[in-house]
């Protein structure tokens, strides 16, 4: 009984403050069976905001960026704002970029419970929007990163020529597009300049935490390589989709102070001071790649340095 003011304040967040909906505005709600309810709270927050709020109602996706159906994805391209509760990410498909094209405001909410929502929702909105546009700038202004660890990661990342982007629940604006709960900086690497190895000892997207750090090794911007049971089963949910799903497609920064280790990816990439690096789709985030998956792996206490400057170190995030 005593969450429900939690994730009802949560809600009204969500719509309101990061989205800004707006009386006679359309908002679009996309919900699987399993977060009905989580959908309904949004709709009906929208709703009560004096929207024009709908739910669009589909089966899950057999993954993460696995495209919607084509009826969706034209009702995501006519709303003004849409909400995706889904259990499978629709971030990184080409129906959310092209409904962030046609002027859409857009938040994901893959894999999120209502727990999750009341709890990261209730970060120092202020501080976390201040680490998002700090870690971006250096991104966006740095050649080159760097991933250590103690594990023994030893990561190069090309940032040369892409865009990053800070989420930080700031979607107010026309075309805008964020996860939430939020609480990165993240930019698409230049895939074709990536080279080493990142070892994983946080959660694996779909995977989990593994019993034991799984070292990753990056050969010319591609996963070639990966140890123990959890390394198998990321390299073969991405490598089902070809070279492509195994191409490196983000380089990310947790900045939310609540987030906590627990085993999703949607929270977990979230953690103050650590690092994530996805592989598979990256066209929606400024990357090159268009494949129907996209997987994050986190690292917990991370060196991370652009153009040699250190901005997390040890799991603390210096800017």
């Amino acid at each position: 009984m005593s969450q429900a003011p939690d994730i009802a304040r949560a809600v009204e967040n969500v719509v309101r403050d990061c989205m800004g909906v707006r009386e006679g505005e359309d908002v679009l709600v996309v919900a699987n069976p399993a977060t009905l309810g989580l959908g309904e709270r949004l709709r009906g927050a929208a709703g009560r905001a004096g929207a024009d709020a709908v739910m669009a109602l589909m089966a899950e996706r057999a993954s993460h960026a696995a495209e919607p159906p084509a009826p969706v994805a034209a009702a995501m391209r006519e709303a003004d704002v849409v909400l995706a509760p889904t259990v499978q990410s629709l971030s990184h498909t080409a129906s959310r970029k092209a409904a962030s094209e046609a002027g859409a405001r857009i938040a994901t909410l893959p894999g999120v419970t209502e727990d999750q929502l009341a709890r990261l929702m209730s970060a120092d909105m202020e501080e976390l929007r201040r680490r998002g546009h700090a870690i971006a700038a250096v991104l966006d202004a740095g050649e080159e990163a760097t991933i250590t660890c103690a594990n023994g990661s030893d990561l190069r990342l090309s940032l040369r020529g892409r865009k990053a982007i800070p989420d930080a629940g700031e979607l107010t604006e026309p075309g805008a597009f964020g996860n939430l709960p939020c609480g990165e900086g993240f930019i698409s690497p230049d895939d074709g300049d990536c080279e080493g190895t990142l070892v994983i000892d946080g959660t694996i997207a779909t995977v989990g935490i593994p019993a034991e750090p799984v070292k990753l090794t990056v050969s010319a911007g591609r996963l070639v390589d990966a140890t123990g049971p959890e390394g198998a089963r990321l390299m073969e949910l991405l490598g089902a989709h070809g070279p492509d799903g195994l191409t490196i497609a983000e380089l990310g920064i947790g900045t939310n102070e609540r987030a906590e280790l627990t085993g999703q990816i949607i929270e977990d990439e979230k953690l103050l001071g650590t690092a994530h690096v996805a592989f598979g789709a990256s066209e929606a985030i400024g990357g090159r790649i268009q494949v129907p998956v996209h997987l994050d792996s986190v690292v917990m206490k991370p060196v991370v340095a652009v153009d040699g400057q250190v901005i997390v170190r040890d799991g603390e995030l210096l800017l």
